[in-house]
């Protein structure tokens, strides 16, 4: 199996963007919201970006691993593509000075991942 490693490792992105989230949360003493706090806000959209954009992704590799029978390689690749794409974005969001082409990467990677994907589970299946 290939995408649950790939799934962990985005995990552990997921928690350290959660850990950030709370560190600046307890710095500046704000429970809900941002605060008008532009670090925080940068923090929260970073996580929740990625809680918005990763489940899908990796619910559609998984299925695409397990239920057709294409190549190992592309896997890894796609399921590669969507770590560094996610990575990526993260560390130019989470920036105060945002970082605009690492999102615009990060972005362009996650929706190709997602897209490709997408068309190769309705390409392999039965509806066609």
């Amino acid at each position: 199996m290939i995408v649950p490693v790939y799934g962990s490792i985005l995990g552990l992105l997921f928690v350290g963007l959660s850990w950030r989230t709370l560190t600046l949360r307890r710095k500046h003493k704000v429970g809900v919201g941002d605060g008008d706090n532009k670090e925080l806000l940068k923090a929260i959209r970073a996580h929740a970006n990625c809680a918005e954009y990763v489940p899908l992704s990796l619910m559609l590799l998984y299925v695409l691993e397990e239920q057709y029978s294409y190549p190992a390689v592309l896997i890894h690749g796609l399921s590669a593509a969507l770590c560094l794409g996610r990575f990526v974005h993260a560390y130019g969001v989470s920036q105060v000075a945002e970082r605009f082409k690492f999102r615009v990467f990060g972005t362009a990677m996650t929706l190709s991942t997602l897209s490709i994907t997408s068309c190769f589970i309705l390409l392999g299946s039965s509806w066609f």
